[in-house]
């Protein structure tokens, strides 16, 4: 959703990424580490022809080969949220629809990591987008050798009355500081919210390709924005499946932009300052919470009375809420509120910490059966002094023949 003051919030909130890039080595050292394999001294491995590559099973996979490596980004945490850094594969006990697994594959949290992030400068002018490339330019200053990046924004394309919101990946996944900058510079404002594309445009080209080895489970998304789409063509089911497919631990923060959106909704259409709803939010709507209803009475903002745009917006800014809950839930990050730059920066502290300290574990399934269940995933640690809790992927779609 378009918004004046979020642009400037998300100008203020990215600076803070520095911490997330910081935040990646648990030991401060520009470290590489690669993901290690379980060998007969830890973990007995199964045997494995060796003339079939591994390869990774996530959702909506179908795979052609005897062997599936599924990988499971798991953070574990202490009661009060402190990150368990130093655990080994022997601390890890993995279960696939309640049996007990073998885990073969397992990276520390030094491992290199690789990140899509989203910018959502949707509504911006010109002074907050500058704004925002100083802090992403800070941001990519701060990465360590190893660590790729991709920058993913919003532009606007067309010309007068065809004027639309589009996603662009201004740099592909990367290392390299010159490249990532050149992608910052073109970072510009767009007249509305591709959301749900944009997560899509990071599932297919993004994260499309399967990971190098170094790179199993060891990737993510950290998006900035309120959620609420307003001009994608897909929809957040569409988005979500693949995203999942692509195995990637998604990570929101919420910047809270309900209360300047609503007071500038409730204007009269002819005033300069309002905001208005998409034709595509306004069906969006219709189809999510009144499917019966008639198109044609959704169909012009400026005839609805006050208390039907009030209603439309909350349930809107609700259902971004469930659904950034949901995805973060499934994949295994995390939504966080911003509802002040003192929360966003709690928040930027808590994804720091968890992506510098996630592992990676990987297993082959002993339910070999190519059915197309969804398989449920639990992690538990044992071995640990303070109690702890995991946060992991919650399952994938086995493949069907």
């Amino acid at each position: 959703m378009q918004s004046f003051s979020k642009a400037a919030a998300l100008a203020s909130l990215i600076s803070l990424l520095v911490v997330v890039a910081s935040g990646f080595s648990a030991s401060g050292q520009e470290t590489k580490q690669r993901p290690r394999r379980v060998t007969s001294t830890d973990e007995q491995s199964p045997s494995k022809n060796p003339q079939k590559p591994e390869e990774e099973v996530d959702e909506g996979d179908v795979v052609r080969v005897e062997t599936q490596l599924v990988s499971v980004p798991a953070v574990v945490t202490t009661s009060n949220g402190r990150p368990v850094a130093g655990l080994r594969p022997e601390n890890f006990l993995l279960f696939e629809n309640g049996q007990p697994q073998r885990i073969t594959n397992f990276a520390t949290t030094e491992a290199p990591f690789e990140i899509a992030l989203l910018l959502d400068t949707s509504g911006s002018t010109r002074a907050d987008v500058a704004l925002i490339r100083q802090a992403a330019n800070a941001f990519v200053d701060a990465l360590r050798p190893g660590d790729r990046v991709a920058i993913v924004g919003f532009n606007t394309a067309g010309r007068g009355q065809s004027l639309t919101a589009k996603v662009e990946v201004l740099a592909k996944l990367t290392g390299d500081r010159k490249t990532l900058r050149n992608g910052i510079e073109n970072l510009g404002s767009s007249n509305g919210t591709p959301f749900y594309d944009a997560l899509e445009i990071i599932a297919d080209e993004v994260f499309g390709k399967a990971p190098r080895e170094e790179m199993r489970g060891r990737r993510a998304v950290v998006s900035l924005t309120d959620g609420v789409d307003s001009t994608s063509d897909t929809d957040f089911p569409v988005a979500r499946s693949k995203l999942i497919r692509s195995g990637v631990a998604t990570y929101f923060i919420e910047v809270n932009t309900e209360e300047f959106v609503e007071d500038r909704l409730l204007k009269d259409c002819q005033d300069d300052g309002r905001l208005s709803l998409s034709a595509k939010q306004l069906q969006r709507y219709r189809q999510v919470f009144f499917p019966r209803a008639r198109a044609e009475d959704y169909a012009d903002f400026c005839q609805m009375g006050s208390f039907e745009r009030m209603q439309i917006s909350r349930d809107l800014y609700n259902l971004a809420r469930r659904e950034m809950n949901e995805l973060a839930k499934s994949t295994g990050g995390r939504n966080f509120l911003a509802a002040s730059l003192q929360d966003a920066r709690a928040a930027f502290a808590n994804v720091a910490n968890e992506i510098g300290t996630q592992y990676s574990l990987g297993y082959y399934p002993n339910d070999k059966a190519r059915d197309g269940k969804f398989r449920t995933i639990r992690v538990e640690v044992q071995g640990v002094r303070e109690k702890a809790q995991v946060r992991a992927r919650e399952g994938y779609y086995a493949p069907k023949s």
